[in-house]
Order: C-alpha cells, then sequence, then structure tokens
C-alpha cells in the first residue's frame, strides 16, 4: 500500500514550527511529531537566523522524512513572523503548533483530530505535561476548561500554544500579529472574537519545555506584556483593563502558590 492510499480519506495536519538557537532540542520535537500514529502530517519548521546547528539538526532529519520541510528568514525577526512564513506555506486543513523545544505524546494528532471531528469543532486545545532541560516532569499545567470564551480568555489564557489545533476550513485566514511575545495569545483572542470558543480536551497530549531563560519564564515580562495585551492590542479602555489584570494577576498568584 502506498503512502497516498494510506492518507486516503485523513485530512492533511500542517505542523507549524518557529526555530532560533534550537539545536539542543529540535531533534527531540521533530522526532515526537514523527512517532504520531496519525501520519499525514507535514511539519513546516521556520528559522529565524539561528546562530547555532539548529539548521544542520533539521536538514539531517529532513533529508530522512520528506514531510519536513525547513524554510530560513533572511535577517532575525521573531517568532510570530517565523510563525507566520510557516502557516503561509501551510497546505493542511488543520493546523497545530508545536515550538521548537516542546514535544507530543505519540497519539496526540490522532486523538485531538477525531474528537474534533466528532464534535465538528474548529479550535480545540488540550492538557500538557511540564518538563525542565532534563526532561524531568515537573507536573501538569494550567488546568483546562471544556470551553473558553473571549472573556475567559481576557481574564487568563488557560491555550497551550504547543496543544492548539485549529480547522482552517471552518475558521479561515489566521496570522499572527507581530509583537515580542504573546502572538499566541492574541491569536486566540481574535479567533473568539471571531466566533470561534476554544474546547479543551480533557486528556494531557503535550510536553512544555520550561527554561529557565526563556522570556515566559520572567514572571515580571509576561505581566507587562499581558497588559499590553489588553492596551494596545485589543484596545480595552483602563477599567476594563484594570479588571482584566487583576483576575489575570490573582489567577497567576495563586497558580504560584501551588
Amino acid at each position: 500500500m502506498t503512502q497516498a492510499e494510506k492518507n486516503e480519506g485523513q485530512p492533511l495536519i500542517s505542523v507549524i514550527t518557529p526555530a532560533y538557537n534550537a539545536a539542543a532540542f529540535i531533534e527531540k520535537t521533530i522526532r515526537s511529531v514523527q512517532a504520531q500514529t496519525y501520519e499525514n502530517w507535514e511539519m513546516i519548521i521556520t528559522d529565524d537566523c539561528s546562530k547555532d546547528e539548529t539548521i544542520k539538526v533539521i536538514q539531517k532529519l529532513q533529508q530522512e522524512d520528506k514531510r519536513i520541510h525547513l524554510l530560513q528568514l533572511e535577517t532575525n525577526q521573531g517568532a510570530a513572523v517565523a510563525r507566520n512564513t510557516s502557516i503561509e506555506a501551510a497546505k493542511g486543513r488543520f493546523i497545530a503548533f508545536l515550538d521548537s523545544d516542546d514535544q507530543w505524546l505519540p497519539e496526540k494528532l490522532q486523538k485531538q483530530l477525531q474528537w474534533m471531528q466528532e464534535r465538528n469543532i474548529a479550535f480545540s486545545f488540550t492538557p500538557y505535561y511540564v518538563v525542565d532541560e532534563q526532561d524531568r516532569q515537573l507536573g501538569l499545567g494550567d488546568i483546562v476548561p471544556t470551553r473558553v470564551t473571549y472573556q475567559d480568555l481576557l481574564k487568563q489564557n488557560v491555550v497551550g500554544c504547543l496543544t492548539v489545533m485549529l480547522d482552517i476550513e471552518k475558521i479561515g485566514t489566521i496570522r499572527m500579529v507581530n509583537i515580542r511575545t504573546r502572538q499566541d495569545y492574541v491569536l486566540w483572542l481574535e479567533l473568539c472574537k471571531r466566533g470561534f470558543d476554544a474546547y479543551g480536551m480533557s486528556e494531557p497530549l503535550a510536553l512544555y519545555r520550561r527554561q529557565t531563560e526563556s522570556i515566559s519564564s520572567n514572571k515580571k515580562e509576561m505581566a507587562k506584556q499581558n497588559w499590553k495585551v489588553y492596551r494596545e492590542v485589543e484596545k480595552l479602555n483602563l477599567l476594563q483593563s484594570s479588571w482584566y489584570f487583576a483576575h489575570y494577576a490573582f489567577n497567576k498568584i495563586n497558580k504560584y502558590r501551588g
């Protein structure tokens, strides 16, 4: 049986991966996609001018597997541009996001796609396990509600980018806003405003790597970026922004205490 025959009736899933100086973890990331029980996927990796061995690692794996595609930016432009470059090249009906230091469990694509198709859902996400730089498990990430609206997301972003799958046939064109960080959060807000609430599965299907030097690990910086999203992107007034930021801060404090 040819690969085309095996994939007949199975929609193509485009995996969107930005990469920058990811040589330490990118092979594990790619291998976790190759290990998927669902085989009709393409992985589009856009390198953002890495200065380490990232491109060599990807090229080696690309030679083994034609489903892996490498794109290269000519200048360093950030994760939003890298993701958008991959999105523009994507051919799949479904899009799934996976950053270059994270991983999926083997049944992630198969289970999530089936769950979405059975419920006619356009926007889904799942829980994830948190691991450190040595792959030691640190527990579960955010608690995943069964449904998340725009107002829910303003209070707390519980949608992990590495777990999101979107049905582009239902949603239409997507693009991430070009900001330094939180561009995925802004996209989730936009989709909810378009009428596509996010639906959460109950089963953890991914591994999020917590790196000590990452932007997202800096709590103060994250708070500042959230405030900028309220005021500069969502254009909320001062009272609205303060209201939602209070919820954000309360949820973060409770999370770190836990």
